[in-house]
């Protein structure tokens, strides 16, 4: 069996040999080298399971070596040692490709951690599936053959590689925590735990024992020692979802918590060191978050180093039809599946799902209990919300929008022919209507009015408002916030 081999780039002659004797103890050989000259010259002659380096040297900087690895020696994973608490050096050094980063002093259980990650990752770097090869299903991977998601997966199988943290963004149901699995299962975590967080369904007075863990007698109902995400997730990742709804006190020891690698149980009085790659996703918009004062600027930059966006399924209806059929398959449960009438998928890529991939599950789920023999009609989808997009624009003109979320109007998507039908046929009658200069922000207009409208009539009761107009209250707390909608004062 080979050993792998290091090659260790630092002019710190101390430094140095501290790494040296430190991984030739780990059963490692290593190699060393002062300046960039000697790293490129071993670089040429060896094959290296992995690169460390100082991000100050003699004859250049350390972050010209990662951009020269990440080109050209892509099977070869490379760290960065940093000056403490130089954070912005470490996130550009992270963006241009580096695998990790250690800072100084250098702790040598931190140093070992990565150590071993990176030889993981060095060893199946060279195996890794392509993205859209595993034989997942669709609660596994991400399911589309469109541009737009064959470079999503491309990318995916490309930050598998990295310890780099990731930042998901998405709006609700557009497979967020799909993707953060996608690339735990692409990376040398495999076979480690994958540990998901909702951040905004953990009390605020619980979040630093269920983030950290706690000693038995830290507290009223502490019977015994237990671990937190973090331990729960060490080796693997930990996925923080809707990460901006974390409060700015659990924000300060989150933030520590990644930068040191180290937690501390509640009611414990020496850290304990972890190794998880973090990903973090959210639907709001972090920056703007970071702008009003919700969201810490410093914790921002160390989550936010790799951001990939999720497309909502509205930019890629063409996937709409492979979607339908995986999920129809999976909810048949072993059966023959249900299939969709050449109108059926029609109407759904003629829609614009606002609740994205979530939503469309929901709404084949609904129709297969309306389906008649396994066939699925236009009328078995209801789409109940489709009519903004046909109907708002031709009514701009109305002194007041149509109110077509509201629950005794949603038969419009299969109009009888009563007074509502002969309605709508005669707006369209109008080919002179004027058009609206923006159709999103008209719609806004048209979704707001009918939020306002739910709640004043629940004195605003956001759960009897978000019953009233047939949504979850998650997606209606969603809608507000969007739309900038406020419980008045009092």
């Amino acid at each position: 069996m080979t050993v792998p081999r290091i090659l260790v780039v630092d002019d710190e002659d101390d430094l140095r040999e501290l790494l040296e004797i430190t991984l030739i103890k780990m059963g490692l050989d290593v190699d060393c080298a002062d300046c960039l000259g000697q790293a490129r010259s071993h670089l040429a002659q060896t094959e290296y399971g992995l690169v460390l380096t100082d991000m100050r040297l003699p004859d250049g900087l350390g972050i010209e070596l990662v951009r020269e690895v990440a080109a050209s020696y892509k099977n070869t994973p490379i760290a960065v040692i940093t000056a403490f608490g130089s954070t912005d050096n470490a996130v550009s050094a992270l963006k241009a490709g580096a695998f990790d980063y250690l800072s100084k002093p250098v702790a040598l259980d931190q140093l070992r951690m990565m150590v071993q990650s990176a030889l993981r990752t060095h060893k199946t770097g060279g195996n890794v599936m392509p993205a859209g090869t595993r034989a997942d299903n669709a609660q596994s991977c991400l399911v589309g053959q469109s541009a737009v998601m064959r470079d999503l997966r491309a990318q995916i199988v490309r930050l598998a590689r990295s310890m780099a943290p990731v930042a998901i963004t998405g709006e609700s149901g557009s497979g967020k925590e799909l993707a953060a699995r996608d690339i735990h299962a692409h990376s040398a975590r495999a076979d480690k735990p994958f540990i998901a967080v909702n951040c905004g369904a953990i009390p605020e007075a619980l979040m630093e024992a269920e983030f950290f863990g706690y000693r038995k007698g830290a507290f009223t109902g502490a019977n015994d020692d237990r671990d937190g995400f973090f331990q729960a997730a060490n080796g693997g990742t930990l996925m923080l979802d809707e990460v901006a709804d974390l409060p700015l006190p659990m924000q300060v020891k989150l933030l520590r918590a990644i930068q040191e690698r180290r937690v501390r149980k509640v009611g414990a009085t020496v850290e304990e060191p972890v190794d998880v790659r973090i990903i973090s996703a959210t639907h709001q918009n972090l920056a703007e978050c970071v702008e009003q004062g919700r969201f810490r600027q410093d914790l921002f930059y160390r989550l936010n180093v790799i951001e990939l966006r999720l497309p909502p399924l509205r930019e890629r209806l063409d996937d709409v039809g492979l979607l339908a059929d995986v999920i129809l398959a999976r909810l048949s449960g072993g059966t023959a599946p249900a299939v969709l009438t050449p109108a059926a998928l029609d109407a759904l890529r003629a829609y614009a799902f606002p609740g994205n991939v979530r939503e469309l599950e929901n709404v084949l789920e609904r129709a297969l209990a309306f389906a008649n023999e396994g066939a699925i009609e236009v009328a078995d989808l209801a789409l109940k919300a489709a009519m903004p997009l046909a109907a708002s624009s031709v009514r701009a003109a109305e002194p007041e929008p149509v109110v077509v979320a509201e629950p005794e109007g949603r038969e419009v998507s299969t109009p009888p022919a009563a007074e509502p039908a002969s309605g709508m046929n005669a707006a369209i009658s109008e080919p002179e209507s004027e058009l609206p200069a923006s159709l999103p922000d008209y719609l806004d207009a048209v979704e707001r009015d009918v939020i306002c409208r739910a709640l004043a009539k629940t004195h605003f009761n956001r759960t009897q408002a978000a019953e009233l107009l047939g949504i979850s209250f998650r997606q209606l707390r969603y809608r507000m916030q969007r739309l900038a909608i406020h419980e008045p004062d009092a």
